[in-house]
């Protein structure tokens, strides 16, 4: 079916990766390219500064690079938190998009933040799986 599918890693030495595939949108205008393919916008990975996949809207990701701008404010000090609400909320703003995504910076903190009705998603780390799908709505469990 349709969909994004994204995931970022932090590996043991330090090294982050990202990827992101996307189900397309129905009803595309033909030539559509969307942001998937275009680094900085579906996905970014710098081990200086960590790793990223963004999901919605393709065009509005594509207009403001969603996936390096939420890095460069991760550059700047801001958590991995606040940098994906700054960036969800200004493509929103400046361009009306909607979207998510998730980050893990390169000490290992993470979110998964969107702006759209909702958003499945599920994290591991430190032997616990982290998933939900809507917002404030976040379940935790042992991983075997």
């Amino acid at each position: 079916n349709l969909g994004t599918v994204g995931a970022v890693a932090l590996d043991s030495k330090g090294n982050v990766a990202y990827a992101t595939s996307t189900g397309g949108i129905v009803n595309k205008m033909v030539g559509r390219v969307g942001d998937t393919p275009c680094v900085g916008a579906g996905g970014y990975a710098d081990n200086d500064i960590g790793a990223i996949s963004t999901t919605g809207h393709g065009e509005s990701i594509l207009k403001v690079n969603l996936a390096r701008l939420t890095l460069f404010h991760i550059e700047q000090g801001k958590t991995v938190e606040e940098a994906a609400d700054l960036s969800l909320g200004y493509m929103k703003s400046r361009v009306k998009g909607l979207g998510g995504l998730i980050v893990v910076s390169k000490t290992g903190d993470w979110v998964a933040k969107w702006t759209s009705t909702s958003m499945p998603w599920a994290a591991a780390k430190d032997g616990k799986l982290h998933f939900g799908i809507d917002p404030d709505d976040t379940a935790i469990t042992d991983l075997p």
